[in-house]
């Protein structure tokens, strides 16, 4: 039984009312949908997460890096509350005022060369969006410029588009063909360096050239899908390789797009995780963090490329959604009031610095301590080989402690705390997680 100032577990978990719930649903909804912690979600506030038995944790998962403003931001819920007043709950792609305002808000705080935008509801129709305007822009230079590059073990969403770009012939068998204009590049994970100062810039150029022994010609190449962080143990690109990538890509009037569904919204530290390289995208995909709360997604880019498709070519059901728009709006303003993008630099050095203490701590267990900002992933490993049990069963004791953290189902254990958390909750969590791993560790 624990109770401290942010967390109280006074019943065994899971509790008997979740695993009723559970039980429930497996009577009734598809198994992909499970494979989360066993915990009930009944309420959520700021920085934690209460289940119905009065029990309470610190999230470190920002339900997968949506909730950045918290949850349920109370600026947030009172915007959501004043549409709700107007009674107006969709509009289809008619104008609303919501929209208007969202939209012009996002494009104001943002670089130049980001002018137009256009929404949707989830992340892999993002995704998919993006890949038809550089497949688009491809063809009006040439007909056969239809290629998009993207890396293996990359993630950009579960539909047909999104998984070819994926590179994971296992996950995207059911489609049953291959896309023979998408390619894939090895990720250029950082234990590939050889020595301080290994040049990634000639590690870029022989990636590519593998690509142009397979039968690619450079000039038909029409775009680059970049997820701005490999997600699933938050690993960063070297800044000279991507640096590297965007000239090539330039040379060949390739567009350059990155996905920040997972990163954006101030999560590392800066406003868009692509300006750690210090480049220049042609196409930014956005999602989860960009209302804190309810479905919306897009693609921001430049004038000429948004506006490729004709009128009434392209649109989604829920497109600027007014609920949801007017949840964005709110989130923006929560970010400029509360100065998050600065808080998440702030608070990712105090992450980072007990997080690598922790690994000092813990060499044979604890590969790599990666991530910038406030998102974070530790490597378990065993001899030197991933050990995704061990990291499973650290996930299940932090649970049961009254910390949530991302359980990935690999040797990563992923973190990324509402950018609105007390530094001394962060800290709690932050001890519960090293609990976790020496009990784990100690075979308790």
């Amino acid at each position: 039984m624990i109770k401290t100032k942010y967390r109280k577990i006074h019943t065994d978990i899971p509790s008997e009312s979740t695993e009723l719930f559970l039980r429930k649903l497996s009577e009734t909804e598809a198994r992909s949908m499970r494979g989360q912690l066993p915990v009930l979600w009944d309420c959520a506030k700021g920085f934690q997460v209460f289940d119905d038995q009065g029990n309470q944790w610190i999230d470190f998962t920002s339900t997968i890096f949506v909730a950045n403003a918290g949850h349920a931001h109370p600026h947030i819920v009172e915007a959501l509350h004043k549409q709700l007043d107007k009674k107006l709950l969709h509009s289809y792609t008619f104008i609303n005022r919501s929209r208007v305002e969202f939209l012009k808000k996002l494009v104001s705080i943002k670089p130049d060369y980001l002018q137009k935008a256009f929404l949707l509801s989830a992340g892999t129709e993002a995704t998919e969006c993006a890949l038809k305007l550089m497949r688009m822009r491809g063809i009006s230079i040439n007909k056969e410029k239809l290629a998009i590059i993207s890396f293996f073990g990359s993630m950009h969403g579960r539909t047909m588009g999104a998984e070819m770009l994926s590179g994971d012939s296992k996950k995207s068998e059911w489609i049953g063909y291959k896309d023979p204009n998408i390619y894939h590049l090895p990720f250029p994970y950082p234990w590939l360096a050889k020595g301080d100062n290994y040049n990634w810039k000639d590690h870029f150029y022989r990636d590519i050239d593998r690509l142009k022994k397979q039968g690619l010609d450079f000039n038909n190449i029409a775009g680059f899908m970049i997820e701005s962080y490999q997600g699933w143990g938050a690993v960063f690109y070297p800044k000279e390789y991507i640096q590297e990538l965007v000239k090539f890509a330039g040379e060949y009037k390739a567009i350059v797009t990155f996905d920040e569904i997972q990163s954006g919204f101030g999560r590392t530290g800066k406003f868009f995780a692509y300006e750690h390289y210090e480049v220049i995208p042609d196409l930014v995909c956005i999602g989860k963090g960009a209302s804190s709360s309810l479905p919306l997604s897009a693609v921001l880019g430049k004038a000429d490329l948004l506006d490729l498709p004709e009128t009434g070519s392209m649109s989604s059901t829920h497109s600027g959604n007014p609920l949801c728009c007017a949840a964005a709006l709110a989130n923006l303003e929560v970010i400029e009031s509360e100065n998050l993008v600065y808080e998440s630099e702030r608070k990712g050095k105090l992450l980072h610095q007990c997080l690598n203490q922790i690994a000092v701590k813990y060499p044979h267990r604890i590969s790599h301590v990666l991530g910038k900002g406030m998102v974070a992933a530790i490597l378990m490993a065993d001899a030197g080989k991933p050990d995704v049990v061990f990291a499973t069963k650290v996930v299940e004791k932090a649970m049961r402690k009254g910390l949530l953290v991302v359980y990935t189902a690999r040797e990563s254990i992923k973190l990324g705390p509402p950018l609105t958390i007390a530094d001394d909750a962060l800290l709690e969590g932050l001890d519960v997680l090293e609990e976790s791993i020496a009990e784990a560790d100690q075979g308790i």
